[in-house]
């Protein structure tokens, strides 16, 4: 696997004034390690994440199974070693009021769930505070917390904090985690704008 996959921790920036969502990653030592942007008009949400970005080395794809899909799904794959990695399922109505996602391994069973911190705080960034009160995920593989992907607040961008030291086992695929990462701050730029 690509050693940029390996580090316990990741900071997401993405780009605030842009036509389409740029995403870069940084290592625990600041060094940009990846980098995303999204297509503009697509009918199909297809992500790719490049090593760096001059986007000559593709290391991974999201991609959306359907077209318009209130309960999307999105398939993630190593795209260097040409392997499925797992898939996030977004649990439509439950995402409503708090965001709620499934982790399913590559065979499509479920492994774990990606959900906002509370209701009631879900509630108060839909309903009146909006993206004052930043956002904060984690991800469960039954009773064990295995990340937390915590938002900074900025005023003119979006940073999200990816925290995987706390998966001592490995049971979380990092490069779920990734896509996660990016899915949650690309649903949040189009909820916001």
């Amino acid at each position: 696997m690509n050693p940029i996959f390996q580090h316990p921790t990741y900071l997401l920036k993405r780009q605030a004034i842009a036509l389409t969502g740029r995403f870069r990653f940084y290592d625990p030592m600041g060094n940009l390690v990846m980098f995303s942007e999204q297509k503009m008009f697509r009918w199909k949400e297809d992500i790719r994440v490049y090593a760096d970005e001059s986007k000559t080395r593709e290391v991974l794809s999201i991609k959306a199974r359907q077209i318009m899909d209130f309960s999307a799904a999105y398939d993630v794959v190593d795209t260097e070693m040409n392997q499925k990695v797992g898939v996030l399922r977004r649990k439509g109505w439950r995402s409503m009021f708090r965001d709620e996602w499934e982790v399913l391994d590559e065979n499509d069973n479920v492994k774990g769930l990606l959900f906002e911190d509370s209701m009631g705080l879900a509630l108060l960034r839909r309903l009146i505070l909006g993206s004052w009160l930043p956002q904060n995920y984690d991800i469960t593989f039954g009773t064990t917390r295995v990340a937390d992907l915590k938002q900074n607040f900025h005023l003119f961008r979006y940073e999200l904090n990816l925290d995987f030291s706390m998966d001592v086992s490995r049971m979380l695929d990092r490069r779920l985690g990734i896509a996660a990462g990016i899915l949650l701050a690309a649903v949040e730029g189009k909820q916001s704008n």
